[in-house]
């Protein structure tokens, strides 16, 4: 009997702790998806506080800091026009998750317009009940290219 309710007990909380970690995944791919928006509109007042201080951002031409990229963003060096998210996958481990959209990027680039196919890699690091970015990587693909999930 005591060894019935154990396992019930134990079966309960695995589940919860499940539920648990799908709803903050996907509280994730839904702040992912609200920063692809924010770059596109250039609202920086929405993303200074998401990327952490010591973020960085691994682009085709270059790496740089926060600031860098805000500036990017805000005066329209590189525009982010709409990022069409393909696939999605995330893992959490501890206080930090990353999330793995493929995606095809529209952009302005030196005022250019430019459509590229990525896999983006995107760092996070809890800081009390908020997500901090602390990395995003774009990384050229191919079309066919697949998330493993």
């Amino acid at each position: 009997m005591k060894a019935t309710i154990w396992g019930l007990f134990l079966l309960v909380v695995s589940v919860q702790l499940s539920f648990a970690q799908s709803t903050e995944e996907q509280k994730l791919i839904q702040l992912s998806k609200d920063k692809w928006q924010w770059m596109a509109d250039k609202n920086v007042e929405k993303l200074e506080p998401l990327f952490h201080e010591k973020s960085k951002f691994v682009h085709m031409s270059g790496t740089w800091k926060k600031q860098e990229e805000l500036d990017i963003i805000k005066t329209g060096s590189i525009w982010y026009k709409n990022a069409k998210v393909h696939d999605t996958a995330v893992e959490i481990v501890g206080k930090t998750a990353i999330i793995w959209n493929r995606i095809t990027l529209q952009a302005v680039v030196r005022e250019n317009e430019v459509t590229t196919e990525f896999t983006v890699t995107e760092v996070y690091q809890k800081k009390g009940k908020d997500w901090k970015l602390l990395a995003l990587t774009f990384s050229s693909v191919r079309d066919t290219h697949q998330i493993k999930k």
